[in-house]
């Protein structure tokens, strides 16, 4: 069971660490990102603004175009509109004017180390330890005569900047959650519909290779999973009935090659013993002799039935006359049709009837069906064997009036070594293979053969051929 759940586990583990990367991501990486975006974003637009006051109200201090309080006054005005304190320093350092606050010209404001000529035009930080919190500051040189006079200085609290960037992340988690959510339901979509029909379909193979074909695999979908169920509880069928079929076979096999070889030991002991008389070894020396035929026959029979589903059936096929085929096997059985008062009636189409197929296995068709209604039928009864032709087909039937086949046996008459109850107390010389291969040399053909019967009425056999098309 470790082996099954581990490839499950495996998946929940990389769906987890999926969602806690995720959100490691946008607590650090997209954190920082996102900062450093809005903190350039803000600082753009501060630049613009700080390069129209160095272009217009701080010039013109320098110039002499305007006086320091009416300066004063206008960056109170655009300090209120962007809600940030506007600072005037010239090259030295000193602040020459703030606008949020009056520097007295006994107090001057001097920042030391200040060197805003670094190729930067913001930076960020205590701004030359001016400032108690995070602070953005903006610089745009005030250029007069082509000389570098001073510098417009506009300052705004980071505070702000990082609560836009903690909105935006707060967008990020929920998003991130509402994704993790939608993957759990895929995860859960994923449990049902493929790993819980994995899990059955894992447990069914064990079954099966621990040797239980009886085990059910319960799936019913139409879909790739339902199918590959189906198929594999087909499979299980198919692998038990072949495995009952085996079983069979060899009790079959057992049984028929054990009577005989029964009957042989016991007259040859009886003979060498003296409890049969030697003037009667020659009867029972013949007995022995049918039962040795008896065995050589279900010996060929075997193995020409193992080579025809080993090899398949090499045919030899030629156009011939159906009809006279038929006439000719009939002939073959004159003399146990005589001993038995049977009669058999040909009801043939035509004076010649040609098909296309292997002869001499057609031959041995008719042999075994003709064989088996002679067996089956009563003293003084009638075999018919009619042909028809219906479009491009011929149909062969043999049908006999003897004991018939009990319904429940009739699907089964074409398996090896099967004997219905009926037929074992008639046949005792019989193998159980003639069906067998009759069916095989049919199905080689491409052809269909099938039984029609009713018990103590009579059975009817039908087998198809291809019209030859050389004589239409």
């Amino acid at each position: 069971m470790q082996m099954k759940k581990t490839l499950y586990w495996k998946f929940i583990a990389v769906y987890l660490l999926f969602g806690l990367c995720g959100f490691i991501s946008i607590a650090t990486l997209t954190s920082v990102l996102t900062l450093n975006h809005l903190t350039k974003e803000k600082a753009d637009a501060l630049y613009k603004e700080a390069t129209l006051v160095a272009g217009s109200y701080a010039k013109g201090i320098y110039q002499g175009d305007i006086t320091v309080d009416a300066a004063k006054s206008q960056l109170r005005a655009i300090d209120t509109y962007i809600s940030a304190p506007i600072w005037i320093i010239d090259n030295s350092g000193r602040v020459t004017l703030n606008s949020r606050e009056d520097i007295p010209e006994d107090q001057p404001v001097i920042i030391k180390d200040f060197n805003p000529a670094s190729g930067k035009y913001y930076m960020t930080g205590n701004f030359y330890e001016q400032f108690q919190e995070e602070t953005l500051s903006v610089f745009s040189p005030i250029t007069s005569k082509f000389k570098v006079n001073g510098y417009v200085v506009i300052h705004t609290s980071m505070e702000s900047i990082k609560k836009s960037r903690d909105q935006l992340l707060n967008i990020s988690y929920i998003t991130m959650a509402i994704i993790f959510l939608l993957s759990l339901l895929i995860l859960i979509v994923f449990t049902e519909f493929v790993y819980i029909p994995l899990r059955k379909i894992t447990t069914a193979t064990e079954e099966y290779a621990n040797g239980n074909m009886d085990y059910k695999l319960d799936i019913e979908r139409n879909d790739e999973m339902g199918y590959l169920a189906g198929t594999l509880n087909y499979m299980a069928s198919e692998i038990a009935r072949s495995e009952d079929n085996q079983k069979k076979f060899i009790a079959n096999v057992s049984h028929d090659f054990r009577s005989p070889l029964t009957s042989i030991k016991g007259y040859l002991e009886a003979m060498i013993d003296g409890t049969i008389p030697p003037e009667m070894n020659e009867k029972y020396l013949n007995i022995v002799l049918n039962e040795t035929d008896r065995l050589t026959k279900l010996t060929n029979s075997l193995l020409q039935l193992n080579n025809l589903n080993v090899k398949g059936i090499l045919l030899d096929k030629s156009d011939f006359d159906i009809n006279s085929v038929i006439k000719k096997t009939a002939e073959t059985f004159e003399g146990t049709c005589t001993a038995k008062r049977i009669s058999i009636e040909l009801i043939l189409t035509g004076e010649t009837l040609h098909v296309k197929a292997d002869m001499s296995k057609i031959q041995q068709v008719l042999y075994n069906l003709l064989d088996n209604a002679i067996k089956f039928s009563h003293h003084d009864s009638v075999i018919k064997i009619e042909t028809t032709e219906k479009n491009d087909k011929v149909f062969v039937s043999v049908k006999d009036s003897g004991i018939g086949i009990p319904k429940d046996s009739q699907k089964l008459v074409f398996d090896r070594f099967y004997k219905t109850d009926l037929s074992r107390g008639k046949d005792k010389k019989g193998t159980g293979l003639g069906l067998a291969i009759t069916k095989e040399i049919i199905l080689a053909h491409n052809e269909n053969i099938n039984v029609i019967s009713t018990e103590e009425v009579g059975s009817e056999f039908i087998f198809t051929l291809t019209k030859s098309k050389q004589y239409e």
